[in-house]
């Protein structure tokens, strides 16, 4: 099959296009500009690389046709953030692709009423990210219904994985914070730290697209969850970060107001973000239809991509 893939040199798409050239796809990969894969991989040799720059492209109306004329007969989009620039997408590719994949995110759901979350519970978005995601998933699932477009959704957890700093213990991305755990010193955690993270490492979610793609049948119209076996509490990824180091777990838990004072404002938003929600998502539905499990465990992920940052002494 031609895959044109949209944001191929991105965290997943590092790991997405290598898969799908071994698959045996023909692979058109579209970035803005030449920056290289996370990760470098012999199967780049076999891709077309083409640069387009979005936002300039869909302020002019170019950008659908230029992805529609890289004759695809599959398209992923990795970087599509709001319902008008799907909509865009989808109203040049229909009836010239057969299928469209399009990543989402866990923040569809608002905070739980139950866990793990499937993806048939009730959604509640909160924030303009989440808010616009479920847009797109709606609207993919509508296209599908109408028989215009077949679309797929796949919603990440909070992705890790060498090349960048993971969501931390904290509940932001500072690296500072594994730098202090492995040196065995105190970091501060919000609340009681029993609310939940849940990562995914980037392979899982390439593997997760690929498995849609090759299920076309089971997954158009569907949207998929793409996280870990289990979320983690901020208390047992603390902790077991600390054991992972050698040391002696040195967490403090603090109210969430005094918490905040004593952090930056990027990241008290990004940690209120995170405990806000709270994630804990099941993939029951993703192994019931695609046939897939992930391969990591969010600890595992964290941990190798920990290890990229202490190789290069946890700068991002």
């Amino acid at each position: 099959m031609k895959v044109t893939v949209i944001g191929a040199t991105g965290h997943v798409g590092t790991y997405l296009v290598p898969l799908l050239v071994e698959a045996g796809h023909e692979v058109t990969a579209v970035s803005r500009g030449s920056r290289e894969p996370y990760a470098p991989h012999a199967a780049w040799q076999r891709v077309r690389r083409v640069s387009v720059d979005r936002e300039a492209a869909e302020g002019d109306g170019s950008f659908g046709r230029t992805i529609a004329a890289l004759e695809g007969e599959a398209v992923i989009d990795m970087i599509c953030f709001t319902p008008r620039s799907l909509g865009l997408l989808v109203d040049a590719l229909r009836g010239r692709v057969q299928h469209l994949l399009v990543c989402g995110t866990i923040w569809i759901h608002g905070p739980s009423t139950r866990v793990p979350l499937r993806e048939e519970d009730a959604l509640n978005p909160f924030g303009q990210y989440g808010i616009d995601k479920l847009a797109m998933t709606r609207l993919a699932e509508a296209e599908t219904r109408r028989g215009g477009l077949a679309a797929t959704v796949i919603h990440p957890g909070h992705i890790v994985g060498p090349g960048w700093a993971p969501l931390n213990p904290e509940g932001h991305f500072d690296p500072e914070v594994f730098r202090r755990i492995a040196r065995g010193e105190e970091i501060l955690i919000p609340n009681l730290g029993m609310e939940t993270v849940h990562h995914v490492h980037a392979e899982d979610v390439a593997r997760l697209f690929v498995a849609a793609l090759h299920c076309w049948s089971a997954a158009a119209g569907e949207s998929f969850h793409a996280v870990s076996d289990g979320a983690v509490t901020l208390r047992g990824y603390a902790e077991a970060m600390y054991r992972r180091s050698g040391r002696e777990s040195r967490a403090r838990y603090l109210g969430w107001e005094e918490w905040k004072r004593r952090h930056a404002d990027e990241q008290a938003g990004a940690a209120w973000d995170h405990i806000a929600h709270s994630p804990s998502c099941s993939m029951e539905k993703a192994r019931r239809l695609l046939g897939f499990s992930p391969r990591w465990s969010s600890l595992d992920a964290v941990e190798q991509a920990v290890g990229w940052l202490a190789a290069r002494d946890y700068r991002c």
